[in-house]
């Protein structure tokens, strides 16, 4: 299977570092956000992978080349303007050759078996999202009827709340669906939502994080020190 990496965001909440890189080339942990994806998405047997790539995309291609360093083959297809994550998928069809594919949005990090997903891709169904909880940005506080304070939760996971996690498993027809520019999030997903022929798979008890800001950057480093990232 081949697998499609966003590659092309501007990162303008991770100023200074993307003023000079492209954002999935953020430094976590001694390497860069894509490296760390093409090294998760090679424990699951995926040699083949297609960045889409656009400002200071030409930093990724100088860094990667052909993939060979990894063991994996990369193919590039840039945007000379933004197209949005749908028209840059869009951009790409041509390259895109296999039955099926898995879009990644490239800011993120997470250890979860993307091979799950396929179980999910049955007859009639075009594609597969990932899904994990919604993790509240604050510390919660538990308290009782009668206004005593019972407990501090320190950024809880929030039960029945489900996230996009940006990792994606289509049937490669699906790209009929896919406007030349647009975004997937708005643009594609609820069209085949609409039809019922979109699918989502909730992952509990993994890692993932999106690097959005400096403190999503600084909560990753953390999560490597400590063990809680560890890839399987």
């Amino acid at each position: 299977m081949i697998a499609l990496i966003l590659a092309g965001g501007l990162g303008k909440r991770l100023r200074p570092y993307t003023d000079k890189i492209p954002k999935p080339m953020i430094n976590v942990g001694g390497k860069p956000i894509l490296e760390w994806q093409v090294e998760w998405l090679k424990k699951y047997d995926f040699r083949d992978f297609i960045f889409l790539i656009g400002h200071l995309g030409e930093e990724i291609e100088r860094y990667f080349g052909n993939g060979s360093k990894w063991g994996v083959h990369i193919l590039y297809s840039k945007e000379e303007e933004p197209l949005g994550t749908a028209g840059a998928v869009k951009k790409a069809e041509e390259l895109i050759t296999e039955e099926e594919f898995l879009l990644i949005n490239g800011d993120i990090i997470t250890n979860l078996n993307p091979l799950i997903l396929s179980k999910e891709l049955t007859q009639g169904i075009a594609g597969v999202l990932a899904l994990v909880p919604l993790k509240s940005p604050y510390g919660i506080v538990d308290l009782s009827e009668d206004g005593f304070i019972l407990k501090f939760r320190e950024k809880p996971l929030i039960n029945d709340y489900w996230i996009n996690a940006g990792v994606l498993l289509f049937k490669t027809d699906v790209l009929k669906y896919f406007p030349t520019r647009g975004n997937y999030e708005t643009d594609v997903l609820p069209i085949l939502a609409e039809e019922r022929k979109l699918k989502g798979y909730g992952y509990t008890g993994v890692y993932w994080k999106s690097i959005d800001s400096h403190k999503d950057l600084e909560e990753a480093n953390e999560a490597l020190k400590s063990g809680e990232l560890a890839f399987r």
